[in-house]
């Protein structure tokens, strides 16, 4: 019988946030610039160290029982189990909520992507739980660049300290994704606040009791203002007014009139909130008040600013809950006894699970998935430290790569670590479909990635129809030099690098021919550019998966041959896997939107 191996930890695994913190993005260089000059590599390791203890003893314990008890609306209140608040005590207690945030407003001012390889135990250990975080620091980041002054006095800095937390507020039941549609109404006062009248759908975080306030970013427009997305502002509407000494007043006209109950993500509160219904009449009347954000007509675009961010963080979240069905699926297969190896003695003692050849392949399937993701993650994390602190030059080549990264970083992991807690459970066999074992709440948890912020397909749509285009094609030149500079270093290295490279090369070359046919058929035909973008979004992931495979193995250096060195193998292995295995189907999608396949524009709705 083989023996045991026993993990450091199911929920993430530490080594490898190193070796991408610091093997490969060498995350303690950026401690050389002013904002995160208080940082270093000990400053790092210890808030890292910190999110590990923290998600282990007060958020992975619920997973299961905030799943098993959802939140209940009583009258106007939310009931939650009270592990969740113990929780998100503990993290805002732990200054975690602005970690990466100035410190003009009680933040830490940790670099973008320690912080991300901080929630990663989070959203690995509980997401429902983490997802409350994930909003409120999405909230408050909005209004630190877009907000007033005293905006951010009265509603960030609470959210920081942990005493408010905050929501984005965007959909309707009407409206759906098509933000164009919504039609709820904000009407001027003369005392230069805004009256809000309408309805919202799926709004996650909308009512509990956890924290003193609830910060609501809400989307409306006012009367008179352009039809479509163009006459859409952004207004913060708090649950509670907050007086001008920063203390809670008035209860404002906003409430809940019902919850979403939704096959995962059930500690997560989803409501439906009705604004300005009049159960509520702050100032004596009905009508729910806003503060306006920045200046009218203007509202979506600044809400892009939480969206994109909250993109990433939905990425990571997809990619965390894969990560934790990877390592809890290979415990189990280290562990459980099961048959015997092809060929064996029937009476000789039986194998662990790791021992059959296909167990082996879906365990090294789902490494590839969700350690190419987690790289991909955290690699869009260095951009935005980039972005935001690197030289004019290092900047501006971040915002470009990042733009058109985005999209695959929400999206390619919302269907790949998807896949890999699918395999989870298939690994678990019998096991796995229960509820006793972790897996299939990950598989249910994960099913929702591919819709929160944003679609598969509105994913695929933006990036094909807007992020490899936009100026003049500057995003998908940028990603295509990028991988370039990489192979070359790989062809230099020799070895499994120079292999992996010629794998990759042409495929980066399909990418630029199929792109530049698909832009010279949308100046004819649009809808037929658009009709397979998810076939595209699918292959541009693939392609960009195999890059961050590719930086991987060459940050190994010359510990990629020695297969003494367990870790540094099975990165080896799961880099061939996916550059050998899984980039391939890449071809047949090419050929796909290459022909211009019309099966699906033809298909008439009379037809189904």
């Amino acid at each position: 019988m083989t023996p045991s191996l026993p993990l450091p930890s199911t929920v993430m695994s530490r080594a490898d946030l190193d070796f991408l913190l610091h093997d490969w993005l060498r995350v303690s260089e950026l401690c050389g610039r002013e904002r995160y000059a208080d940082h270093s590599r000990e400053t790092i390791d210890a808030v890292v160290d910190l999110s590990a203890e923290l998600a282990e003893k007060y958020f992975a314990p619920h997973n299961r029982k905030a799943d098993l008890n959802e939140p209940r609306l009583v009258g106007e209140e939310v009931e939650l189990i009270p592990e969740i608040a113990e929780a998100l005590r503990r993290f805002a207690d732990a200054d975690l909520v602005g970690a990466a945030m100035d410190e003009r407003v009680g933040g830490m001012q940790l670099p973008y992507t320690a912080y991300l390889a901080c929630m990663a135990w989070f959203y690995a250990a509980n997401v429902a739980t983490a997802a409350y975080p994930l909003l409120t620091t999405g909230n408050a980041n909005l209004l630190i660049e877009h907000g007033s002054d005293e905006q951010i006095e009265r509603y960030v800095k609470p959210m920081v300290e942990g005493r408010f937390t905050g929501t984005m507020c965007l959909s309707e039941p009407q409206a759906g994704s098509n933000l164009a549609d919504i039609t709820t109404r904000a009407e001027p006062q003369d005392d230069g606040t805004y009256r809000l009248f309408g309805q919202k759908m799926w709004i996650s975080g909308g009512e509990h009791t956890m924290s003193e306030n609830i910060v609501h970013l809400v989307l409306a427009k006012v009367p008179g203002s352009p039809a479509g997305t163009r006459g859409i502002s952004l207004f913060v509407v708090p649950k509670y007014l907050v007086d001008e000494d920063g203390s809670i007043g008035e209860r404002n006209d906003i409430v809940i009139t019902g919850l979403n109950h939704k096959m995962g993500f059930r500690g997560t509160v989803n409501t439906m909130p009705t604004l300005g219904q009049g159960m509520h009449t702050p100032g004596g009347r009905p009508g729910a008040v806003g503060y306006l954000v920045g200046e009218e007509n203007t509202g979506l675009k600044k809400m892009f600013t939480m969206m994109n961010e909250a993109r990433l963080g939905v990425g990571l979240g997809a990619t965390a809950l894969g990560y934790t069905g990877y390592l809890k699926s290979l415990d189990y297969a280290r562990n459980r006894p099961q048959g015997r190896t092809v060929g064996a003695d029937p009476s000789s003692p039986q194998v662990m699970l790791t021992g059959h050849a296909d167990v082996r392949r879906m365990l090294l399937a789902q490494k590839s998935y969700v350690e190419g993701a987690l790289a991909l993650g955290l690699f869009c994390a260095r951009l935005v430290d980039d972005e935001k602190t690197g030289s004019p030059e290092e900047a501006a080549a971040a915002s470009t790569l990042l733009n058109v990264l985005t999209p695959i970083a929400k999206s390619w992991p919302s269907q790949w670590c998807l896949k890999a807690n699918e395999l989870a459970v298939q690994v678990l066999g019998g096991a796995g479909y229960t509820i006793d074992y972790d897996v299939e709440q990950h598989y249910r948890d994960n099913r929702l990635n591919p819709i929160h912020e944003g679609t598969h397909g509105i994913q695929a749509q933006d990036l094909l129809g807007r992020k490899v285009l936009a100026g003049g094609g500057a995003g998908l030149a940028a990603l295509s030099e990028r991988i370039a500079a990489t192979c070359d270093r790989a062809d230099a290295a020799g070895g499994p690098a120079e292999e992996f490279a010629a794998l990759l090369r042409p495929r980066v070359t399909r990418l630029i021919e199929v792109t530049t046919a698909l832009a010279g058929l949308g100046a004819t035909d649009p809808e037929a550019f658009l009709a397979d973008a998810t076939e595209y979004l699918e292959a541009a992931g693939h392609i960009v998966i195999a890059w961050i495979w590719l930086e991987q193995v060459l940050a190994l250096g010359g510990r990629i041959d020695d297969d003494a060195d367990g870790f540094a193998a099975g990165k080896r292995q799961a880099a061939a896997y996916f550059l050998r295995r899984e980039l391939p189907v890449v071809d047949a999608k090419f050929d796909l939107l290459a022909a211009a396949d019309r099966t699906t524009l033809d298909m008439r709705d009379d037809w189904f």
